[in-house]
């Protein structure tokens, strides 16, 4: 568990991530709506002198959700606690943490719906009724205590709200889900994050990496300062001077193995899996998972969105199938069209 405000946290920890972490509404790029909503519900709160009610931030990795929770932190100018669902494994963490806010302090728990169960029901009080009920002891002579506790702020992240039980999803007040952002977003958030990191890019450079980076700025931010290596300290780039240009960007990309489409090694290795061992599926996600050696959770939480949105992979009730756009990404025609070869079409 960690407090910190958000100027403070980018202080303490001046990784690459928090040095291009906005830390105001203002300089947060994209989810319009959500951060219009947001903004909103922050005035309103501070208006009334109050607490902001529960927000509940869900959607794939890399979107914005832990920055958002810090720059409600810092509109509303109270203290952020940070922790994750895993690490609150008994009811004695939550009310360590819970008993050590101030009024109006916010604690964020990021993968909220990983917390285990028994926790879980303690923190429904604690949420609605801002008290929480303790057992002391067992048997004859177990007793309740009753905890009081200041008005506060939970933010929970998430990026599987499904897995998240009925009781728990009803007493968040605001909740909101984070879709991929378009390439013209990413290419505002680019141009902001080299002039952070003092980084020469021209507009198409940007944008080719935009373009290739899923949808998501985290994925952005890291592919901008991998072309930066390249544009610094590959031979064969000096003329352009450390300057990000779209060669540049493009031979970087090509060089880790990030096609035009944004697809990275393990995207393509899931694809040709489900093609050539499983004959274009359908195969369930631990069969697939056991084939490329990752996680289940890894695959449906981090790459399986994106190829489904991207339409190379569909769900069905039956498992994971590949599309005619994964067939033809790879030059490669359906078992049912001939061999299973890769060929032009």
């Amino acid at each position: 568990m960690q407090t910190h405000s958000t100027e403070a946290f980018n202080q303490r920890n001046p990784s690459f991530d928090n040095r291009l972490r906005p830390t105001r509404f203002d300089d947060f790029v994209g989810q319009q709506k959500i951060r219009d909503r947001l903004l909103l519900a922050v005035e309103a709160a501070r208006q009334r002198k109050e607490a902001l009610d529960h927000v509940l931030l869900s959607g794939p990795p890399g979107l914005g959700k832990t920055t958002l929770a810090f720059i409600i932190g810092e509109a509303m100018g109270v203290q952020v606690k940070t922790t994750s669902g895993p690490v609150i494994d008994k009811p004695g963490d939550l009310a360590g943490l819970l008993t050590s806010l101030s009024p109006g302090d916010i604690v964020f728990i990021d993968e909220i719906h990983r917390m285990q169960r028994t926790v879980e029901e303690y923190l429904y009080s604690a949420m609605e009724d801002f008290r929480l009920d303790i057992m002391i002891d067992s048997g004859p002579s177990a007793r309740t205590v009753q905890i009081s506790l200041p008005h506060y702020t939970l933010i929970g992240a998430t990026t599987r709200a499904g897995l998240l039980t009925a009781p728990l999803r009803a007493r968040f007040g605001v909740t909101n889900r984070l879709d991929y952002y378009t390439t013209d977003i990413l290419f505002r958030i680019l141009q902001r994050s080299a002039r952070i990191l003092k980084v020469e890019v021209d507009d198409e450079g940007a944008m080719e990496i935009a373009r290739r980076s899923r949808g998501t700025p985290r994925i952005a931010n890291r592919l901008l300062r991998r072309c930066r290596d390249f544009a610094q300290a590959e031979p064969r780039l000096g003329r352009y001077k450390g300057t990000i240009t779209r060669e540049v960007a493009d031979y970087g990309l090509k060089a880790l193995e990030v096609d035009e489409h944004g697809l990275d090694e393990m995207d393509k290795r899931i694809l040709l899996c489900i093609i050539e061992k499983y004959a274009g599926g359908p195969v369930g996600v631990n069969n697939l998972a056991v084939a490329v050696g990752e996680e289940p959770g890894t695959i449906e939480e981090v790459y399986e969105p994106y190829l489904i949105q991207e339409g190379f992979v569909k769900r069905t009730p039956r498992g994971r199938e590949a599309t005619l756009l994964a067939y033809e990404h790879f030059n490669m025609r359906r078992p049912d069209t001939g061999n299973q070869i890769r060929m032009p079409l």
